[in-house]
């Protein structure tokens, strides 16, 4: 135990943990330009709502490049792999941008989709590298706040470039952002390569995380989460579209609804690291989100003022597992354990592959506000994992802790 506690490694820095954030800010404002649209492309171009297969394409290149992300970064080093798929992702939007909707331009889409989440993988390690375990709440959090910020005002450009530029306008606005972190982050990188040196099998990955039980059970719990994400993103704007809001009304719902993710996740990462744990709110958020799910496949209202309360309730109880997952997960690893974290990041591979492999079946028979239902299912079978992880210690347990023991060694 105590080669273990002298093996975990931190390299603590406030500075480069806040041009990440910036860097996350600006990437995930990009994102978020497309997140809530790429459904609808796709269904311009296949004209049907049944548009998961290309999701879950997706989603299995990403899952089979994530566990082998941890070779790249051997070979490479880690700035080195993110900007390899970034200069691939900004390709891929130059071809956007040209090109009709049409199913060449769907081929470029999807390499757009695998290496933004690629991308986001990378700057996970590199955040990892500069953070230190007993601040992984704030850290996380603050990162999270900020990164969100970008992805809170996105939707209310998109939808209006949408309307005004059509696609084509979209894909240039994303290209502009990339060309700005491209040259922000030339400086900020500078002398930062980490390599990963531990060489080890997918198969052997696999089975050291699946030893560790409270690792699997926060895993099960992300790809929850990562599953809302899924059937939320790619559904609810062609739900809306459905029910007949224009894309101007769908803008002002979505940046509404996102506010929670702005505003609560950096007072709970705080809260988790010196009061309470992680593994409680977890529970709470767990109901919020299932319960404001249910509400929105149950109230079937056309008032925009409704359903934005409701999809706002939803993205409550997301934000705090958001940060409350990683807060988790983060305080039980280090920076050296990159092939752990590219595991970890497999739940959003393997939510999305089974989000959109579900919903094209599902949506053969029946209507699409089902999904809806199906999910705040999935959402309450995270409640029994949650109940057996073991919590992380607060720093206020940890007082409490060292107390009794000076008063029982007193005695």
């Amino acid at each position: 135990m105590l080669k273990k506690l002298l093996q975990h490694k931190e390299n603590y820095n406030q500075e480069k943990i806040e041009f990440l954030s910036f860097t996350s800010f600006l990437l995930g404002f990009s994102g978020a330009l497309l997140t809530y649209i790429v459904s609808s492309y796709f269904k311009e171009v296949l004209n049907t709502d049944n548009v998961g297969i290309f999701f879950l394409l997706s989603y299995v290149i990403f899952l089979i490049a994530l566990l082998n992300l941890h070779k790249l970064i051997n070979l490479w080093g880690k700035v080195k792999v993110f900007y390899i798929f970034f200069f691939i992702r900004t390709i891929s939007l130059l071809f956007l941008i040209f090109l009709p909707p049409s199913p060449q331009a769907l081929v470029f889409l999807v390499i757009y989709i695998i290496t933004e989440v690629m991308g986001w993988v990378n700057l996970d390690t590199l955040l990892e590298s500069f953070s230190a375990d007993n601040m992984s709440g704030r850290i996380r959090g603050l990162h999270l706040t900020v990164m969100n910020t970008g992805i809170l005002i996105a939707p209310f450009f998109a939808t209006r470039v949408l309307e005004q530029f059509d696609y084509k306008g979209l894909f240039f606005a994303v290209f502009v952002v990339h060309f700005l972190v491209f040259s922000i982050t030339l400086m900020g990188f500078r002398g930062i390569n980490h390599t990963f040196h531990k060489k080890e099998t997918v198969l052997a990955l696999l089975k050291r995380a699946w030893q560790r039980k409270n690792i699997i059970r926060i895993y099960y719990i992300s790809f929850i989460l990562e599953f809302f994400y899924a059937i939320m993103i790619i559904f609810t704007p062609l739900y809306l579209l459905g029910l007949g809001f224009s894309w101007i009304q769908i803008g002002t719902i979505f940046s509404i609804m996102l506010v929670p993710f702005v505003l609560i996740q950096y007072p709970i990462g705080i809260l988790a690291d010196k009061e309470t744990g992680e593994k409680e709110l977890i529970a709470l958020s767990l109901f919020i989100m299932g319960f404001s799910t249910l509400a929105f496949y149950y109230i079937k209202s056309t008032d925009i003022f409704i359903l934005g309360a409701i999809l706002f309730m939803t993205r409550v109880g997301a934000s705090l597992i958001e940060i409350l997952r990683d807060s988790y997960f983060y305080k039980r690893i280090d920076s050296r354990d990159i092939d752990l974290i590219d595991f970890f990041r497999t739940s959003k591979s393997l939510a999305y592959i089974l989000a959109a492999g579900v919903s094209s079946i599902l949506l053969l028979k029946l209507p699409i506000d089902f999904l809806f239902f199906f999910l705040a299912v999935v959402i309450f079978s995270g409640l029994y994992p949650t109940f057996k992880l073991k919590d992380n210690q607060s720093e206020k347990e940890i007082r409490i802790g060292k107390m009794k023991i000076k008063i029982t060694k007193s005695f």
